[in-house]
């Protein structure tokens, strides 16, 4: 017989401990696994498509009359185009009173609209840009993409910070007149105002954010910032009013980017969609392609399967 209390105690402690695990077991048993649930929600998060308007960039289409390209953006599934409105456009400049509410017309035939107007436009002190917007204004057309600033090195940048300011400021006046609103690009590239993007900051910042506004190119955003991209999109990302997507690799020996199809290349798309999704962006996508020569009429064919193709890439990855 065991007579001894610390024995004893060891026993009734190993019993204790025992039955008490036993019950919390059961407890639990039919209790939701938490960590289970979170990931669930997590993966159903990042599998939710976005559902954000996307034209195309129409330039590589303009050998069509304004109603078969019309036809053929509806039959393949875009929103609108982005349409080009400027010497050498599918609406050539000094034309536009007269051939953009034919282009507009046929658009509308078909279910599809203008979603940008692509132009020559970064001043108000020229005739044909104020008739240029004008137009598109009454036509309901409600931004339009604004020709790049470019510096001169011979002159102080700051200087001309000022200048571009002043430029900018005067060309938001009046637009917010017509109720039409300039959308600035990012272009990577020597001498470009706005290619690493602080500069378009200091441009913007405090101008109403309903009155001016930026197309984010990724393409270029990694061309010019490499690994610091991230930090420009969330500098800049108050102000998106769209995206445009295409994609570039690099040439080693003539030590410059050249374009490829939508999701081959070196921009990273999975993060900047993943991007997108948590700052909730909504506004519409602009799919360029840029790779394949579009000014033989020749290869048109061509260039409608390549833009098929990317859509359908673009297609997965706003899928998640």
């Amino acid at each position: 017989m065991n007579t001894n209390p610390s024995s004893t105690q060891s026993t009734t402690r190993r019993r204790f401990l025992k039955s008490t695990i036993a019950a919390a077991t059961a407890a639990t048993a039919n209790l939701p696994d938490l960590n289970f649930a979170a990931d669930k929600k997590k993966k159903t998060s990042k599998l939710k498509a976005m559902e954000n308007p996307v034209c195309v960039f129409n330039k590589p289409l303009q050998h069509l009359s304004y109603e078969e390209q019309a036809k053929l953006v509806a039959k393949m599934g875009f929103a609108g185009i982005e349409g080009t409105v400027r010497p050498g456009g599918h609406v050539e400049a000094k034309n536009v009173e007269r051939d953009l509410p034919k282009q507009i017309e046929a658009l509308k035939k078909y279910g599809v609209e203008m979603t940008l107007m692509t132009s020559d436009v970064n001043n108000i002190d020229e005739a044909i840009n104020r008739k240029v917007l004008e137009t598109a204004a009454k036509l309901g057309v409600k931004r339009f993409r604004m020709r790049p600033y470019k510096y001169d090195y011979s002159q102080s940048i700051p200087e001309q910070l000022n200048t571009f300011h002043q430029t900018y400021q005067e060309l938001i006046a009046f637009c917010a007149d017509l109720g039409i609103r300039p959308l600035y690009q990012n272009h990577a590239g020597a001498k470009y105002f706005g290619a690493s993007l602080w500069d378009l900051y200091l441009l913007m910042k405090d101008e109403p954010k309903d009155q001016v506004g930026m197309c984010f190119d990724i393409r270029h955003a990694t061309a010019e910032g490499g690994l610091s991209w991230p930090t420009q999109f969330h500098l800049m990302e108050p102000w998106f009013g769209m995206v445009y997507c295409k994609d570039f690799d690099w040439d080693k020996k003539k030590k410059k980017p050249f374009n490829v199809p939508l999701g081959t290349g070196m921009v990273d798309y999975p993060r900047f969609f993943s991007m997108l999704r948590k700052i909730n962006y909504t506004g519409p996508i602009s799919l360029h392609m840029e790779y394949k020569d579009h000014r033989d009429p020749k290869l048109l064919e061509e260039s409608i399967a390549v833009i098929r193709q990317d859509y359908k890439t673009l297609q997965g990855l706003m899928k998640g």
